[in-house]
């Protein structure tokens, strides 16, 4: 029986090792630093203080997390410091990774409702979206995600692994995980059990959130004036390219029933270069965020901003 596996990840790449890892060690601080730098100033800013600045500080935590998952895993990997990750270490990880990619799907739905309510309901807006609606909206996809991730996890780790260990990836991953497994009739279910996760776990935010953005769209229209509505749209955009990009890899890589050497390299862009780029995506495209940003005097005295942002 299988006790440890061993994740390929980027091994047949021997020339562009280090140059990689340079890549995924820049690309994890500055994640690091930029959504804590996110976390840090919403905080503190009392501008910031809103529902929708709220939801996204819950997303910069994510985000931080998530990468915290896989790269230094990675990084260790193209080090070539280890490959083996124990039988345990790997259902681990393959459990957190799902939990909390599940929780951002999740997440980025609560964010559409929220910028629906706003375009829909202004008026009303500050009363529905309270703190106590903002606090059940913003733990319910943690707890999602903890659930169901459970239920493709177990399945995966009932499964016989009794010959190859080499895992195709850079970190455990259900599909990787089933092309090495031994006992095929188990794979199937296991197969028909993931794809209705599946559909609960990434499918139905996604369609969520595409209701929420055909109604927005919808209110925009009736909007007199093209400043006006330009206004209402810049209040949605970010989360819309944040929302793209995440789906837009995850579709490419999980929309095949199997796993192909191209996943890899699709997988880096949900696992280190969104998480790099959504905390500038957020500033730079968001007058208050800015604003906020050229008043921190917490932030200049941590370093991670300079007095001239603008």
């Amino acid at each position: 029986m299988v006790t440890e596996f061993i994740l390929l990840a980027f091994s047949n790449l021997e020339n562009l090792q280090i140059l990689l890892f340079i890549f995924v060690l820049l690309a994890f601080i500055s994640c690091f630093a930029g959504n804590s730098a996110i976390l840090i100033l919403v905080r503190s800013e009392s501008l910031l203080h809103t529902p929708m600045y709220f939801f996204i500080s819950d997303f910069a935590l994510l985000e931080i997390i998530f990468a915290c998952v896989t790269i230094p895993k990675l990084l260790a990997n193209l080090l070539g410091a280890s490959r083996k990750i124990s039988f345990t270490g790997c259902f681990a990880q393959l459990y957190a990774f799902n939990s909390f990619g599940i929780a951002e799907c999740y997440l980025l739905a609560v964010m559409a409702f929220d910028r629906n309510l706003a375009i829909n309901r202004p008026l009303h807006y500050s009363n529905i979206m309270n703190n106590a609606l903002c606090t059940i909206l913003a733990v319910s996809p943690w707890v999602i995600g903890f659930v169901l991730a459970a239920i493709p996890t177990t399945f995966t780790a009932k499964l016989e692994f009794c010959g190859p260990n080499e895992v195709n990836h850079f970190f455990c991953d259900l599909s990787p995980l089933q092309n090495i497994a031994c006992s095929d009739p188990l794979v199937n279910i296991s197969a028909l059990v993931i794809i209705v996760v599946t559909v609960f776990a990434s499918m139905l935010p996604f369609m969520i959130i595409l209701g929420f953005y055909l109604h927005i769209i919808a209110i925009i229209l009736k909007i007199k004036g093209i400043i006006d509505k330009q206004k209402a749209f810049s209040t949605c955009s970010s989360h819309l390219i944040v929302t793209c990009l995440f789906y837009g890899s995850v579709i490419v890589v999980y929309g095949k029933p199997k796993g192909s050497q191209q996943d890899k390299f699709f997988a880096l862009i949900y696992t280190v270069v969104i998480p790099l780029v959504n905390p500038f995506i957020y500033t730079l495209r968001n007058k208050d965020v800015k604003a906020a940003l050229r008043k921190s005097k917490l932030l200049r005295s941590l370093g991670l901003i300079n007095g001239e942002f603008n």
